[in-house]
Parts: structure tokens; sequence; C-alpha cells
């Protein structure tokens, strides 16, 4: 493992943090934000006059080695601060520090990725393709990676997310563990172009074929539990060979169930065997092969015969307030159709709740979805180079209507900010293999409100780009770029003189090809003067105060929870024991209790922190059946950088159990009217045979 760290990246962080608005996105732990995959960012920074003067970071150095065809993360809480996680299709994976673009840690020695010998494929390298994801909790990074070799193998890895060493128990030979009704995974068809994702303690990893259908490759989910790698495995297959997971967003989830979209399968003899379809996978994964669990066209035998998947872009869960059903999923098929189902009961092989006609040639990016006071939207970018919006509206059934369309020069998958979850829409999208520059639209008309002039190289319109703190971080191949909101002259809380010392120790696991085992070693140390000054946009400074205490003036945000797992408001389907919180800025550890935390008025048992996350536990669960509120009381604990005692938090969620399997009813056989007495025919006596 290669890793370099700066002597000036712990202060660089510490001022950044300070500067930026702490109600700002942060900890972009996978694909599109969110386990919907709704590719929403909240962040009060991205107001229309600061997205207007947008200025490409210079000062961003953002150099890496090889393809990307992954979104990049963005991690906080560590020992060298705030991270962009880039993975690449060499298999190497880079650190990179979120201010100044200068790698922290870097993996190279993953094993070579394949550049040959594969029986089909549109592009070279293939190594890690689908985006990671990060569990904060174990503070772990998660990817597949193909490794070249005698054998080509995908192997799913953890790493330690802040010190790039893989992880004990780890790699996973996917070759060697999954299976699935007597079908064996074959690395050599089989291409993992999806995001990971991370649900209730699993890992899934979606895959697909690759560009020209060849060899008999299967849609594949494979499930490793993170803290039982070596034998919690588990996996789901389309019975028919074919049926990739293509789409870019990978797997979706309710927090409970997993959804992925197939494509096209082969030789059914018209017998429908998971192809063309939503499936809605249980824990482990687990199919139940029943109705409510899978969705399909009833023209699927001719989308099948004719090439068109219907898993263009993958599955995105939708709630629409208002509508009947109101919590969707849609699917946007190469056939030019949008599909919205009730994911709560996929039906079958059935009409779908609401479809329309949208565009051509819907293939493999992503899409996002928002909400305003003026409706419920959804965003892609069509066949072409036009982007499109989508209303649904609040109704019994939901419909799509259409909203706006916007034409630019490029193919980049769509994501969104917004100040506060529903105002200041603003939908951003790069001219990806077009002309490289990133653009915003009004979230409700399509308006411009950014129209960049930097010019990116390198794009690929599987991309999207990610927000953090006040920050749009776009990946492409050998360079991360960084987009900052104005910020003016900023007066940060850091303190005047600071000494700290990072000395971390990392020993690499070897991987299957890989045989040296490097120890790296890296010290930070730094003693800034009573004037710090670290560059926080292109144009911004900021100077730290002299006096060590820092003190709060009226302008500072409050230390606050901003997000929540549950989610205010929001429906879950199990019993949890884990409650996660997301805080305005990094915890002081020493002012958190378990107790702190109460669901219906229990307190939790124990907790984990990871930065600005914390984790709370119950060894049983505190929830019941209907509403129930989350609570921590003001003052319980203290936000770093601030200065400003907590915020009470109190919301509600709703659980809401699972409908038990009713019995059928066995409605007892008549007895039989006897049939009347009748002569038996005489059966002729047959000649003799000769």
């Amino acid at each position: 493992m290669k890793s370099s760290i700066h002597t000036f990246s712990l202060l660089a962080a510490i001022v950044w943090s300070a500067v930026l608005p702490t109600d700002a996105q942060v900890n972009v732990t996978q694909k599109n934000n969110n386990l919907s995959r709704d590719g929403l960012y909240i962040d009060s920074a991205f107001t229309p006059g600061n997205a207007a003067n947008l200025v490409r970071d210079l000062n961003f150095d953002g150099t890496i080695v090889g393809n990307v065809h992954a979104q990049p993360l963005y991690i906080e809480g560590g020992p060298n601060g705030p991270m962009v996680i880039v993975a690449t299709a060499s298999n190497n994976i880079w650190a990179l520090n979120a201010t100044t673009g200068l790698v922290i840690w870097s993996r190279t020695d993953i094993g070579p990725p394949v550049t040959s010998g594969l029986p089909c494929g549109n592009f070279s390298p293939v190594g890690t393709i689908g985006t990671p994801v990060v569990d904060l909790a174990s503070r772990s990074l998660f990817f597949d990676a193909l490794i070249d070799g005698v054998t080509k193998k995908h192997f799913i890895y953890s790493l330690n997310v802040d010190t790039g060493v893989t992880n004990a128990g780890w790699p996973v030979d996917v070759n060697a563990t999954a299976m699935y009704n007597g079908i064996i995974f074959n690395s050599l068809v089989q291409e993992d172009r999806g995001a990971l994702a991370l649900v209730n303690g699993i890992v899934y990893v979606p895959y697909s074929g690759y560009f020209g259908d060849c060899g008999a490759y299967h849609g594949w989910v494979v499930g490793v539990q993170i803290n039982n790698p070596s034998t919690g495995v588990g996996a789901w297959a389309t019975t028919a060979t074919g049926g990739g997971i293509w789409g870019h967003s990978g797997v979706a989830s309710d927090g409970t169930n997993i959804f992925v979209i197939t494509g096209n399968t082969f030789s059914t003899g018209g017998v429908w065997m998971g192809g063309e379809a939503i499936i809605r996978l249980q824990a482990g994964p687990f199919w139940t092969g029943m109705p409510t669990d899978y969705w399909a066209p009833p023209n699927w035998f001719s989308l099948d015969n004719g090439d068109v998947d219907l898993g263009g872009v993958s599955a995105m869960l939708i709630d629409v307030p208002g509508a009947t059903p109101s919590q969707l999923v849609l699917a946007l098929g190469k056939d030019g159709n949008a599909y919205l189902l009730n994911r709560n009961n996929l039906g079958g092989i059935i009409a779908p709740v609401a479809q329309l006609s949208v565009s051509g040639g819907l293939l493999g990016q992503s899409s996002a979805t928002y909400t305003t006071s003026q409706g419920t939207y959804f965003v892609f970018r069509s066949g072409g180079s036009t982007l499109k919006a989508y209303k649904i509206t609040p109704t019994s059934p939901p419909t799509i209507v259409s909203a706006w369309s916007a034409s630019q020069s490029g193919q980049g998958s769509p994501w969104v900010t917004t100040t506060d979850g529903t105002n200041n829409a603003i939908v951003w999208v790069v001219g990806a293999q077009g002309d490289g520059k990133l653009y915003g639209y009004n979230g409700d008309t399509g308006a411009v409100i950014y129209a960049g002039t930097d010019v990116m190289s390198g794009t690929r319109k599987w991309n999207s780009g990610m927000v953090a703190r006040g920050s749009i971080y776009v990946a492409n191949d050998n360079k991360v770029y960084a987009f900052r909101v104005p910020a003016g002259t900023p007066t940060p809380t850091a303190t005047a003189t600071a000494t700290a010392t990072s000395t971390p120790t990392a020993t690499a696991t070897s991987t299957p090809t890989a045989t040296a085992t490097s120890t790296p070693t890296a010290t930070a140390t730094f003693t800034p003067t009573a004037t710090a000054t670290a560059t926080a946009t292109a144009t911004a400074t900021a100077t730290a105060p002299s006096s060590p205490t820092p003190t709060p003036t009226p302008s500072e945000p409050p230390c606050s929870v901003v997000g929540s797992q549950p989610a205010c408001d929001s429906t879950v389907f199990t019993q949890l024991t884990d409650f996660v919180v997301n805080m305005s800025a990094p915890v002081d550890p020493t002012t958190v209790q378990p107790g702190d935390f109460r669901v219906n008025g229990t307190s939790a048992d124990n907790d984990i922190i990871g930065g600005s996350t914390i984790t709370f536990q119950f060894n049983a669960s505190p929830v019941v059946p209907g509403e129930n509120l989350m609570d921590i009381p003001a003052g319980a604990f203290a936000c770093l950088f601030t200065g400003r005692p907590f915020e009470h938090f109190s919301c509600t969620f709703t659980y809401q159990p699972p409908t038990p399997t009713a019995t059928p009813t066995i409605t007892p056989r008549p007895t039989p009217t006897p049939r009347p007495h009748t002569t038996p025919r005489v059966r002729p006596t047959p000649p003799p045979r000769p």
C-alpha cells in the first residue's frame, strides 16, 4: 500500500470544517447519496445566487491514476480530515484531502485489472467499476475488484477508510462462495457495473454481463455479512441466462428490502425466469418468488427477443405524498418507457401502476428524484443529449406528466441539491463525453442557473458528481475536480496554536494476486502560529483567532442533528435495534452517553461514535407498531468547532409490521352423489394374434 500524509492537512481540515456551513451535506457514503438512489443532497449553501456564482477551485489538485466509472464519496471524522474517496478501473483506490486534493492514502496493489481475455466487452481495463460504499460505524470501505490472473476473479474488498489497510477476513472470493439454486458464479462472464449497497450489516454487490451479451452470464446479487465475511455469503441469480443488472446505481433499498432491475434473458421459451423485471429481495439476499416480490411487463418476452432491457436505469424509490399508492419504485426502460410500481406489492406480470413513453435509448445511467412545493419530480438523461424532468401526480392512481427538458452537449447522469429538502431545487449534470462542462438547472422550470466554463477532461456518461459542505466534486479519468460556492472572508473557530501528531502504522494485507506486504508509517506534525491561513475556495482565506478558547457568536450555527436513520416521518418495516444520527459537526465523544438517545422513552444500551455520526444500539428493539418517537434532550452533548450547546432533537417514524400470510380457508369437498347402477358393457374377445 502506498500512503502519504501531508503536514498541513489536519490544519486545513480544521479550518475548512469551521469555514463551511455546519448544516451542509456531509458523509456521502454511497452512490446517489441515499439508499433510495434519489441523488438528492441537502446543503443550505446551494442557494440559486450561490449556485450561479459557483467557482472551480483551481488550488484543488485532484490527481489520481486510472479511468473512473464510479461516483466519488466524501467521508469526515478521520484523523486526517475530510476525504474524497475515488475508485478507478485500474483497481486503484484514492483518498484525497477534500480541501487540497492531495493524496492522504492510496492503494495501488489490490491486483492487476483485466485488459484482455474476456469473451466480449466495450472498455478496458476492467477492475473496480461499481461505486463503493462506506460503513461509518466500522469506518470500512467496501468495493468489488476484478483481478487478472490464471483465473480471472471478482473479489469483494473491505478497507479501513482512514488508512486504506485491508480489514481482517477480507477479500471475499466471489467465484468460491457465490451459488444460487445450483448456478455457480463465473467471474469470466460477470461484470460489476452497478453500485454497492449496505443494508443492516450486509453489503450487496450487483452483477451484469459484458457489452455484447457473451457467455452464460446471469443477473446476480451477492450479499456478504460485513461482520462475518468468511461464511456469511448469500446470493440470488436469474434462473435464465442473461438478465444482467446493468444500471449504474445498482442496488436500491427501503432500509429493509433491496430492489434491482434486470435486463433481457435468453432461451426461455416464453417462460419467465427473472429477466426484464423489478426484483424485490429480502435480507440475505432471499427471494420469495411470490408476485408481491417481482414485476415484469406483460410484453416481457417481446422485450427479451428484441434485446430491450427493462433495467436501462437502476431502480429508484420515490415517495409521493397524496398518491395512492404513495410508496413507489421507478423503472426507466431501454424501450423508452417510464414505469411506476407499488414497491410494497409489485404484483407479478401485470400492467404497471403508471406508464408513459418518455424517451428512447435509456441505458446504463442514473436518475434522480426530488420534491418541491410544485410537486414530485424525477429527472434523467434521455437517449441523446437531453435532460428531461417529469412529475408524478398525487392522485389515485398516480400518473406521469412532462415537466421540462433542457438540451445540452453531453450525456452525464443528474443529481440534485436543495437548501432544506424542498426549496431551491437545482438539477446538476456534466456534459460528459460532450463539452465536459458542469451545468445547473432550476428544478421546477429547467431554466439555466449555472453554465460552467471550465472544461473537464476524461468525462464518462455513467458518472454523476456529489455534494458535500458547499462543494461539488466530479471524478473523471485521472482527475477529480472541485467546485465551491462563494464563501467571502470566513472567520474559523480553530485555535491559534495547535500541535497534533498523527502516526498511523498500516500493515497491508496481501491480495490473492499480490505478494508484497507493505508497512508504511506516516507522521504528520504541525505547530501553526497565531495567524493561520488556509484556502477555502479559489479566492477565500481564513485567519484563526488568537484566543485558544473560541467564543460563539450569534451567527454561528447550532449543534444539531441534520439527519437520522430511520429518517424523520419515514416508515420502516422491521423492529430496529440500531439508530443513526448525523450531526452538524463532529461531536466530543466524552460528552456522549447511550442514555442520551431514547426511543419511546427507552434509553439506548450502547453507542458508536464516528466523527459527526453516532450509532445508538439497543439490546432489544424499543420499536412498537405505529408511530414511534426518537428523542435527544437539549444539551445532551457537545459538537466540536461550534462551541454552542446541543439543540433538542425529537421526531417520529412509523413501524409497519409485515402483513402475516393468511392461512387459506379449506372448503370441504361435497359428498358426491352416487352414480346410478349401470350394466357393464361386455368387452369382446379379441382375435388371436397371428
